[in-house]
This record gives C-alpha cells, sequence and structure tokens, in this order.
C-alpha cells in the first residue's frame, strides 16, 4: 500500500500548475504533518505533506483539517524560511520517491534566495527537509544522526545529498532489451517479486498484475523467451497508458469496507473479491483513500494523554474496588465475632487473666458443638470480651461503609468508561478540548491557568429519520445532561443503550406521536455512538424524556429512568 514513484510522477504533474503560486498559510496538523495553502491564479489550493510511516504522500487535499492552537516549532520554521514565497518548480529524480518544491523568497537581508523543502516519502525514513540555497539543510521534520541505518545524517548545516540510488530500470523509458535481460534472470523467487527488484517506481500490486495478465495465475511457470514477452507487453501496454493520459486512478476495496490498495491503473487479479472504486485524479485519489484514516489517527495522536489518563483511572478504580470488595467478604464474618464475645459472658466465671484460650460448649447452636476461642492473655476476660464486640460493631460499620465505597467507585468506574467511549468518537479538536474541561471540572486533572479559552463546542449531532424527524446526538456526557435537561421537552423520546456506555439520543417529538420506524432509526443511532458499535442485536431502551430524572450529585450524564421499553437493534451505518 506504500505510494510507489509512478504514482508520485502523476501527483508531480497535477502539482506542475502550482507554479507561480504563492504561499498563503503553513500549518502543522499534526506531528507529521504539514499543510501549505498555495494561492494561484484559479484560487486556493491546499498542499499537504504526510510523513507518517505507512501512508508517506504529497497530495493537494481537499479535506478540512482542524489545526492547533499553538504553532510547532517546526511549522514556525517554515513560516519564517518561506513566508510568503513563491513556488517556481516541483521536480522529481526519475521515479526515486522523492519530490523537491523550489521556492523563492527573501531572506532576512532582503535578497532574493531559493529554499527548497525535499519531501522524502519512503517509509518509516520519510522526512521532509528544508534545504537553503547553499545546499545546505536548514532543519528537518526528523533530525537523524543514526549513519548506521539512513547511512547519511540529516542535521541543520550539513550539505544534503540524495539517498544511494539502486541500480533499476525506468519502465517508462527501458528498452526492450535491458528489460529482456532482467527480467530472464529471475531465480528462487516469485515472478512478481523480481520485477519490484528490476523496475523503480512499481508498487507489488502493479508487478503482480502485470504477471496475472500475462500468465493468469500460473505465477511460477518457469521463465522462457515466450513468457518474458508477454510480461514485456503488459509493461509496454501499462507505459503506454501512462504516457498518452489513459490513466485509471484506482482504489481497491475489500468485502465492501475497508479500502486495501490503489493503483494508476486498473486492477483485475482479485476478481469479485475486490471492488473497484475510480477516482478522477491522482491527489483526489490519496485524498480519498487516506482522508478518513488520517482524520482518527489525527485525533488519537492528540488525545494520547487523555487515553492514557482514563486507562490508568480505570485501572486505579478497579483495583479499589476489588481490594474493598475483599474487606466487605473478611467483615461478612462478624457474627462470628459477635457469638465469641456472647460465649465470654455466657464463661466469664470460668475465665482468669492470663489464659491463651479456652473451650466451651455453644450453647447457641442446636447440637451445643464444643468451640475453641482464643484470649489476649494480657487482658481481664471482660477485656477479652469487650474486644469482641468492638471487633464485630467495627465490622458492622465497615460493612455499611464498604458497600457505599464500592457502589460510588462502580458509579465512577461507569463515568470514566464513558468519557473513554467519547473519547473514541471525537472528530475535532473541539470535542478533545470539552472533555479535557470536563476532566477539569470533575477533578481529574489540573484546570490549565493562563491558556486560551476552550473552541465554542459543536452542537449536538442531528440526524434525520426516514419519517422527517429530528434525531439528536450527545457528543460528550456534559452535552448528554444539556440534551436530556435543557434542550428537550417533555414529550421528546430518549433513548440510551442499555447497561452500555453510550450517548444520549432524543427524537424530537413536536408534541405529536413518534413511528415506530423512528424509534428504530433512532435506536440504531444510540447503538452507533455506544461502545457496542461493533456489535450486533444490541439492547436500546427509550422513554418519554419526562420519566428520565438526575440523580443528586452524580456525575455528568449519569440519568436514572423509569417506565422504560427496549428494543433489539443493529447500528445505524455511516
Amino acid at each position: 500500500m506504500a505510494l510507489d514513484g509512478t504514482f508520485l510522477l502523476a501527483v508531480k504533474q497535477e502539482l506542475e500548475p502550482l507554479v507561480g503560486g504563492r504561499i498563503e498559510k503553513i500549518h502543522q496538523p499534526s506531528r507529521d504533518e504539514i499543510l501549505i495553502s498555495i494561492r494561484t491564479r484559479s484560487g486556493s489550493n491546499k498542499l499537504l505533506f504526510s510523513l507518517v510511516s505507512g501512508a508517506s504522500r504529497v497530495h493537494l487535499t481537499a479535506q478540512s483539517i482542524e489545526n492547533p492552537q499553538t504553532p510547532p516549532m517546526f511549522c514556525m520554521l517554515l513560516r519564517k524560511r518561506l513566508g510568503a514565497g513563491r513556488l517556481i518548480a516541483v521536480r522529481q529524480n526519475g521515479l526515486e520517491r522523492i519530490l523537491f518544491f523550489d521556492f523563492e523568497t527573501i531572506n532576512e537581508l532582503g535578497d532574493t534566495v531559493t529554499i527548497t523543502l525535499a519531501a522524502e516519502l519512503m517509509g518509516k525514513y520519510s522526512n521532509l527537509i528544508v534545504i537553503g540555497d547553499n545546499g545546505r539543510i536548514i532543519d528537518c521534520l526528523r533530525r537523524s544522526e543514526d549513519a548506521v541505518t539512513s547511512q547519511r545524517p540529516l542535521l541543520p548545516g550539513m550539505t544534503y545529498t540524495l539517498p544511494e540510488k539502486q541500480d533499476r530500470l525506468n519502465f517508462l523509458i527501458a528498452s526492450d532489451e535491458d528489460m529482456t535481460a532482467r527480467i530472464s534472470t529471475v531465480s528462487g523467487t516469485s515472478l512478481s517479486k523480481h520485477l519490484v527488484a528490476v523496475f523503480e517506481g512499481i508498487s507489488p500490486v502493479l508487478a503482480r498484475e502485470w504477471v496475472y495478465l500475462a500468465l493468469g495465475d500460473n505465477e511460477n511457470a518457469e521463465m522462457n523467451e515466450d513468457i518474458c514477452g508477454k510480461i514485456i507487453a503488459q509493461i509496454k501496454k501499462t507505459r503506454n497508458d501512462f504516457l498518452s493520459g489513459s490513466r485509471k486512478y484506482t482504489i481497491l476495496k475489500e468485502n465492501g469496507e475497508r479500502l486495501k490498495d490503489f493503483c494508476f491503473t486498473d486492477i483485475t487479479q482479485y476478481g469479485s473479491f475486490m471492488e473497484n472504486i475510480y477516482c478522477d485524479s491522482a491527489c483526489s485519489l490519496l485524498d480519498r483513500f487516506y482522508g478518513e484514516r488520517d482524520r482518527s489517527g489525527r485525533m488519537k495522536q492528540r488525545s494520547q494523554d487523555l487515553h492514557k489518563l482514563l486507562t490508568n483511572t480505570e485501572k486505579r478504580i478497579r483495583g479499589r474496588i476489588a481490594n474493598q470488595q475483599l474487606e466487605l467478604a473478611n467483615s461478612e464474618k462478624r457474627e462470628q465475632l459477635k457469638l465469641k464475645g456472647d460465649l465470654i459472658s455466657a464463661n466469664i466465671y470460668r475465665l482468669e487473666k492470663g489464659m491463651g484460650s479456652f473451650e466451651c460448649e455453644n450453647i447457641f447452636d442446636e447440637g451445643c458443638p464444643t468451640v475453641r476461642i482464643e484470649l489476649d492473655q494480657r487482658l481481664t476476660p471482660s477485656q477479652n470480651m469487650q474486644r469482641y464486640y468492638s471487633a464485630y460493631r467495627k465490622a458492622s460499620t465497615a460493612e455499611k461503609q464498604l458497600m457505599k465505597q464500592i457502589s460510588a467507585g462502580e458509579d465512577e468506574l461507569r463515568y470514566i468508561e464513558s468519557v473513554s467511549d467519547a473519547l473514541s468518537r471525537v472528530q475535532t479538536e473541539s470535542d478533545i478540548a470539552q472533555l479535557r474541561l470536563e476532566l477539569s471540572e470533575q477533578g481529574y486533572i489540573r484546570a490549565q491557568k493562563g491558556k486560551a479559552k476552550p473552541p465554542k463546542p459543536a452542537p449536538p449531532i442531528q440526524l434525520t429519520s426516514p419519517d422527517g424527524f429530528t434525531v439528536l446526538v450527545g457528543r460528550n456526557n456534559v452535552q448528554n445532561d444539556q440534551l436530556t435537561f435543557k434542550l428537550s421537552e417533555k414529550t421528546d423520546i430518549w433513548l440510551h443503550v442499555k447497561n452500555i456506555t453510550g450517548s444520549h439520543v432524543i427524537i424530537k417529538a413536536q408534541g405529536g406521536d413518534v413511528p415506530d420506524s423512528t424509534v428504530m432509526y433512532a435506536a440504531r443511532a444510540a447503538a452507533k455512538y455506544s461502545s457496542a458499535a461493533s456489535s450486533s442485536q444490541i439492547p436500546v431502551d427509550y422513554v418519554p424524556v419526562k420519566y428520565v430524572k438526575k440523580p443528586s450529585s452524580a456525575k455528568p450524564g449519569m440519568v436514572i429512568f423509569t417506565n422504560n421499553r427496549t428494543v433489539y437493534v443493529t447500528p445505524l451505518e455511516e
């Protein structure tokens, strides 16, 4: 699923109309992403550089990417060095996975200089390097001193050098004789892997497609002149289609769900196991393919500290409850303590100070069995009796307190799980900020003093049922409370997954009756926006809002309700 050099050439050709445009804005949405807005005569264009391992790429994007409130240091350096620079060239060395962007800009002395951005898209070694007009590195997104793995340290002040080029053929310009000589040497490996080793700038899926079109499923056939000729014919067909512009930008969708791979030509090797989705351009393909995954990954990165906090808090609460339950189990032996005190009282005339134990009949048991009772030799018989009665009273009090503490701990655990569930579905920086604020108000994290005000909270998610009714979904616990108790009428319908963390869902009844089909639709929405979204046959409770109450001192999102009904549904699809 790596972006190959030939596909990168297609991207480079689509970026060439940006030459002559000027930089408007530079942002760094996440640690491994840079977003540069370039204005040309045709309008503003957003150029995304992603150096995420396994998803490194450069392309135009139409995605709305939220930026952090405080720009990172590398972003500040780009703004200082590039400013309102003008793009004067986009270059690629053969089919290498490196694009060079040359910008003409003004330095601190007022001189016109050329600053180059080198986007090296090479898996875990991907990097974005700022190069001065003297060929020296100004800075890198990822500084590297590891000469063992990269063979070239990347540090400010060092001269920029290209990675060592491998001896591979460029299939767009290679002659038949060179291709025949290289392909016919296959030995000890599959033919598709051999083609990847022979040609630069091709992905494994393209190599497998060439072999499939030439040989069908007979990839392990012994190489001969006829087979070599068939493969070269397929390579030349792909070359002609690419150079003539007859490209099919194809996304492979697996089992109707996951986007699996992509290429610049039609892919037929998977038959009915994969669905081919076609895009208008290389940039639009990359934007679609990586868009959704990057958005969730970006949010996960920004909320990583909250994930860690909630995980540790949940673990601590579970441990505390387990210890309290163990103490509760021990306190259930309190009746034995009272019995021993009673038996000492009944036999106190037989006891003397200094005795370590004594045996007597248990007159409170029908069979009057003999029991042995331990005594403290330092205490009088009366004091030993009081010691057992005191332990009994302490155990009785402990049981009542432990039951309260365990109940409170279980409520707290449900609350933490509900916050974790909301965090798993965040879509914007504002959603994360609201969860931070909620946890701060509940005392789990310190309030950030001197910081800018958190972004305005997003409104509840609004859906429309097939019958035309408005369905509202809360994004977090605080909004759940607002939705249920401030934004709803008593006749509206409230829904929530049964005994599972999830969002509050409201059907706006507008004072009328709500059809069953709308209730089922809203129940599916409640299932989708819950921790059971990946399951099926999920129980969802629903009840008029007037039967939903907020207990005194309950944490955000915690409610009680009566007169409910339950339906079983599968989660709503996107």
